[in-house]
């Protein structure tokens, strides 16, 4: 394929859940950080940040799961899933779960608790960012960025 070849990228069996999922990754891990951050300073701005980008983390989740599902059925005619690309998806399945779970919780406390965050959300907020870093781990070397060796 040429590098310049638009139409043979956008219209690769998988490339539009490459593509996408770098989205919420780093949505996701800047919203924790920020939220981290806000929780350290006591800054509202920074909880504010953290809420919107946790929020289109989650919102994108969708599209980069269909799209996951799609390059399943597309690039391996929905064979049956082992080894890396089984544990790929229940990874990612996990990862959407949590980054749901905390846009949840930053929803909850901004329209009952008056934006007053509960505590425990920091140590589901960092094994988020965990199974989100071992999942894309995983998609690199099924992708062909990470190679072993």
């Amino acid at each position: 394929m040429h590098p310049f070849d638009i139409k043979a990228a956008l219209l690769a069996k998988h490339a539009q859940h490459v593509v996408l999922i770098h989205f919420p990754i780093a949505l996701f891990i800047a919203g924790v950080a920020f939220d981290f951050l806000a929780q350290w300073t006591k800054r509202q701005f920074l909880a504010a940040a953290a809420y919107c980008n946790l929020l289109a983390a989650a919102v994108v989740m969708v599209p980069v799961l269909i799209t996951g599902v799609l390059a399943w059925q597309w690039q391996l005619e929905g064979q049956r899933l082992k080894g890396l690309l089984l544990m790929h998806l229940l990874l990612g399945c996990a990862s959407s779960l949590l980054i749901w779970g905390v846009c949840f919780v930053h929803l909850r406390a901004q329209r009952k608790h008056g934006g007053v965050l509960p505590s425990y959300r920091l140590p589901i907020e960092a094994t988020g960012v965990a199974l989100v870093t071992l999942t894309g781990h995983l998609g690199g070397f099924l992708s062909g960025v990470n190679v072993p060796g």
